[in-house]
Formats: structure tokens, C-alpha cells, sequence
């Protein structure tokens, strides 16, 4: 029996998971600034310091793939969040640059890990519901960083660093209590368990990750490079050029709290390819914009599309035939993150050269790829069908 209710217990426990996840990371981001300044380091090397975050991210996500497939997701989610909870204390209180290596790639590495649980518990929770859930989870995943980057502020500045970390983690932890009991479990099968860890055969997972890397290469460009656009080739006031990634931010959050519900109606394939088109019209909006407004509404129009391709993306992982979720998960994961982690120093790279107007009005491209590619989302509805 699917479970009654807006809220039943396995669906607020998976939504506290990506909601702590989240606050975390936007903690992490605040912190960033504050490590630099206490190290005495320059730009280039915090440069190479971000980049060991984002290398321990990426290689545990295929890790925690694995140990997935045999433990469930239930006992990965529970114990990452575990770990992950004390580190960024551990990084207040670090002494030395090389020590702040090996715990940012932990760092990095708890939260890819522990991200690839969580969407597998959330796949086993809309299997388990029959229902889209996957767009909300996000969407607290957004709401959890919006917090941690707002609330931590005032406290770094009144109070010092390591209060911060202190607090930040009482804080995750105070979450991790509440969900932890009601963390739906989801037992392997015993062939999963016998199976040997390795790279998916099948070409699904493949062309699912590119989908999400084609849709998270954009997500990236905007929240890197926008204001900058703005400011230097719009002509935008220093307050105003922050304003196209806010209105991106602000229609993504909003869309991914509502979009488990129009993709309940008008299935994954549906809401992939309009979503996918909305995108590709708002960065070709924000790219040939003639000025700043036009541009924020470009970057708002961007923000209502690009929500819910990374969920859909996410939930046909988690539901491919012959395939363990947690395996799909990580392939899938993987791919995607690499393009926020990596694609937008490129497109740096590319648009000193040739301008951001360019590379907005030219990215959209990857865009006709997913379109090509939304069949394979008919998998995202396997949860409710199935």
C-alpha cells in the first residue's frame, strides 16, 4: 500500500536529507572567503583548493554507486550525513594548508557521496508513494543552501568562524536526528549484493548523464557567470547585475516545489521537452538581451526550465531496467556535476575571448541534444506505473 498524505514519514525524512545537504553546502560556500583570508593563500591556490573539493566529490559518487547497490540507501545516506556533519568544524580547526587538503576532499567527498544516496532513497520513495517527489527534493536542497548562505553570514561576522562551525553542526545534526528513524530502507536484492562493482555496460546511463551534464553545463554558466555578464557587458549597477542569477534562483526553487506535480500530470517526457525549450528560450533571451532587464527576465524565463531537468534526469537513473538505482545514480550524478564543477572555468576560459554574450546566445545548443535525447526520461515514470 502507497503511503497516504502530502508528507508521510519516508518523504520528509528524504526531503530533511537533501534540505541538510544543502544547508552544508551553502555554509561551506560562506566559509570559502573566511579559509582564504585565515590561510594567507592566494587565488590560485584557494583556486586548487575548490578543485580538491570538487575531485573528492566526484570520485565518491561512483563509490557510494556501488555500495549502494549492495547496502540499500538508506544505511549510505544515514551514515554520509553522519560523517559529513563535523567537517566543516574540523576545517575551522585545522592548522595548515596541507591538512586543508585532505579535509576538503573529504568534505567533497561526504557530500557527492551522500548526494547520490539521498536521490536513490528519493527514487525508492516515489517507487514506494507512486508519485513524483524527486522536484521537491531539490527544491529543499535549494532552500537548504539559501538558509546556510543567508542565516550563516550575521553569525560569521559577530561571532567568528569556528561559532559558525559549531552551530552548523548542531544545527545538522538537530536534522540528521529527525530524519535518521524515518529513512526509508530499501534492501538490495541478493543478486545486487553478489554482483561486482563496475561501470554500467548499457548505454541508458550514459545517455541519461548526458542529459543531466547538458543541463547542468548551463545551470553552472548562469551561476558563475551571470552578474559578471551583466555588470561588464550590459552596463548593469553593481546591485543590478546580481539580479539575473536572484530571478534564475528564485523561478528554479519555486518551479522544482511545483513541478513533481506537472510532471505527475503530464509525464517525464512531457515536462522534459517543454522544460528543456523554456530553457533554451530564456539563455537565447538573456544572451541577445539589449539590456539588463530584458536579460533578468531571459535569466527568469532559463531558471523555469532548467528546474526540473535535473530531477527527471535523476528519477530515470534511479529507475532503468536491469540496473541496480545506485549504480545509474552515481553514472548519472557523476556527469552532471561535472558540469558545474568543471564546464564553467572552460566557458571562463572561452569567454574572455569571444564574450558572454556569445557563450549565452551559443549554449542552448546543448539543449537540442536533450531534446533529442527526452525518450529515454519515460524511465522517470517507472515509479508510478510500475
Amino acid at each position: 500500500m502507497a503511503p497516504r498524505g502530502y508528507m508521510p514519514r519516508i518523504r520528509l525524512a528524504v526531503s530533511l536529507l537533501f534540505l541538510m545537504n544543502g544547508f552544508m553546502m551553502g555554509s561551506w560556500a560562506l566559509k570559502i572567503p573566511v579559509l582564504k583570508d585565515r590561510l594567507g593563500i592566494s587565488e590560485g591556490m584557494l583556486g586548487l583548493l575548490i578543485l580538491t573539493f570538487g575531485i573528492g566529490s566526484l570520485l565518491m559518487m561512483p563509490v557510494a554507486g556501488g555500495l549502494i547497490s549492495r547496502l540499500g540507501s538508506r544505511q549510505i545516506s544515514n551514515l554520509m550525513a553522519a560523517c559529513l556533519t563535523p567537517i566543516l568544524l574540523l576545517l575551522s580547526l585545522v592548522p595548515g594548508l596541507p591538512v586543508t587538503f585532505v579535509v576538503l576532499f573529504l568534505l567533497g567527498g561526504f557530500i557527492g557521496a551522500m548526494d547520490v544516496a539521498m536521490n536513490a532513497n528519493a527514487v525508492a520513495v516515489e517507487k514506494r508513494m507512486r508519485r513524483a517527489i524527486m522536484s521537491s527534493c531539490h527544491a529543499y536542497w535549494s532552500l537548504g543552501a539559501l538558509f546556510g548562505a543567508a542565516l550563516g553570514g550575521p553569525v560569521l561576522a559577530h561571532f567568528g568562524e569556528v561559532t559558525h562551525a559549531v552551530l552548523v553542526t548542531i544545527t545538522g545534526l538537530a536534522i540528521l536526528a529527525v530524519a535518521w528513524p524515518m529513512v526509508m530502507a530499501d534492501h538490495p536484492h541478493p543478486e545486487a549484493e553478489k554482483e561486482k562493482l563496475a561501470l554500467p555496460r548499457s548505454a541508458l546511463p550514459w545517455l541519461i548523464g548526458i542529459v543531466a551534464l547538458f543541463s547542468m553545463i548551463p545551470e553552472g554558466s548562469v551561476i558563475d557567470w551571470s552578474a559578471l555578464y551583466m555588470r561588464n557587458e550590459l552596463g548593469a549597477s553593481v546591485a543590478l547585475s546580481g539580479y539575473g542569477f536572484a530571478a534564475f534562483s528564485a523561478t528554479m526553487a519555486i518551479m522544482r516545489f511545483a513541478g513533481d506535480h506537472v510532471r505527475d500530470r503530464f509525464g517525464a517526457v512531457r515536462t522534459l521537452r517543454v522544460c528543456t525549450l523554456l530553457a533554451l528560450l530564456g539563455l537565447v533571451t538573456a544572451g541577445l538581451a539589449p539590456s539588463p532587464t530584458v536579460a533578468i527576465i531571459g535569466f527568469a524565463v532559463a531558471g523555469i526550465g532548467i528546474s526540473n531537468m535535473v530531477p527527471i534526469a535523476f528519477s530515470a537513473a534511479g529507475n532503468l531496467p536491469g540496473l541496480a538505482p545506485g549504480i545509474g545514480l552515481s553514472v548519472v550524478t557523476f556527469m552532471g556535476y561535472s558540469g558545474i564543477l568543471v564546464a564553467p572555468s572552460l566557458i571562463g576560459f572561452i569567454a574572455e575571448h569571444v564574450g558572454f554574450s556569445l557563450v549565452f546566445t551559443t549554449i542552448p545548443l546543448l539543449f537540442l541534444v536533450v531534446l533529442l535525447l527526452s525518450g529515454h526520461a519515460v524511465h522517470a515514470d517507472t515509479a508510478k506505473n510500475g
